[in-house]
């Protein structure tokens, strides 16, 4: 598979969907959703059970929608600003595996329906780079794609701060362009608000959820330790070969790469407000995860290791799979 990845084809784009079905067949076999929690937003206290009322398996097939969609979105973005030497669907596989790791980061829930509109904005935001004259529309867009995430997963609202570095890194910064970010961030409250006040409904609580920080109680599992120890472990070579190659990238290239790596900071730390005894919160991070991963399959100058490594990967994903009960 690596070798197929590594070539950007037409094709492999209905590939990675068969790819993705397949280690994504526990979602249909299995078919969950991750409950709505009193710390969640309201749309999705409201969306979740909805979904669950029309067929048990329709939260599995939007989840699967919007993974194939994420996985597309993160290929697009890397291959479009050279963030590697070459084009590849590497960054599409690698968000399958990882998301595929453990059972909660491939249900639906509110951060995987966040990702997508966080990995748009932050593809709206590289955009920025080649923009001399005024960007004022698209530096509301970003903001209205982040106020969209946060309604949906509030903790992803942090995400503000790595935009706000973001226009930083590709441009001159100017304060109109923060009040813009603002604005766009609060347009989604400001509609929701007027609708609660129109329904005679408005209460504060309603317009956010309840906000705490705490470290949440690590399941003794085995399969869980070594689940993370795959991620990190991909994460560090991946970085390597990043910090290796970027000499040889592009400006813009290698500007995008410290931005995604702000991304993943800032996402890891907002993922402990509102957390619970799943890792469903930690989803946010895996899309910058993924493209540090891809990487790790891309670089090393023996082609051997990357498709041992993708079996193993492959094959511990498998043996959670039908093996373990976190997935029945």
């Amino acid at each position: 598979m690596i070798p197929l990845f590594r070539q950007k084809s037409p094709g492999n784009v209905a590939v990675l969907l068969v790819f993705g079905l397949l280690i994504k067949l526990p979602l249909f076999l299995y078919p969950k959703s991750v409950a709505a929690t009193t710390s969640d937003t309201p749309f999705y206290k409201w969306l979740q059970p909805e979904l669950v009322q029309v067929s048990e398996y329709l939260p599995s097939v939007i989840a699967f929608f919007l993974l194939y969609l994420q996985s597309l979105m993160l290929t697009s973005m890397i291959n479009e600003y050279r963030m590697t030497n070459k084009q590849t669907f590497l960054p599409g596989m690698a968000y399958m595996l990882v998301t595929s790791l453990l059972p909660e980061w491939s249900y639906f829930s509110a951060p995987l329906i966040a990702s997508t509109f966080l990995i748009w904005a932050y593809i709206k935001l590289f955009e920025l780079y080649h923009i001399t004259t005024p960007a004022s529309g698209r530096i509301f867009n970003i903001g209205l794609l982040l106020g969209l995430a946060s309604i949906f997963f509030f903790p992803s609202i942090g995400l503000l701060i790595g935009a706000i570095l973001g226009i930083v890194i590709l441009r001159p910064f100017k304060l109109n362009e923060f009040f813009l970010l603002l604005l766009g961030i609060t347009t989604p409250y400001y509609f929701y608000s007027a609708y609660l006040l129109l329904t005679d409904s408005f209460q504060f609580e309603k317009l956010l959820p309840v906000i705490d920080f705490r470290v949440p109680p690590l399941i003794q599992s085995i399969w869980v330790a070594i689940a993370i120890a795959f991620v990190i472990f991909l994460f560090l070579g991946g970085s390597y070969f990043v910090q290796i190659n970027l000499r040889k990238m592009l400006i813009q290239a290698r500007k995008n790469w410290s931005i995604i790596l702000f991304y993943l900071l800032i996402a890891f730390c907002a993922a402990f407000f509102n957390s619970n005894i799943l890792f469903v919160n930690w989803f946010i991070t895996l899309a910058p995860f993924a493209a540090f991963h891809s990487c790790a399959y891309l670089y090393p100058p023996n082609k051997t290791v990357p498709i041992i490594f993708f079996y193993v990967l492959l094959g511990f994903i498998l043996a959670q799979q039908y093996l373990t009960p976190y997935w029945h």
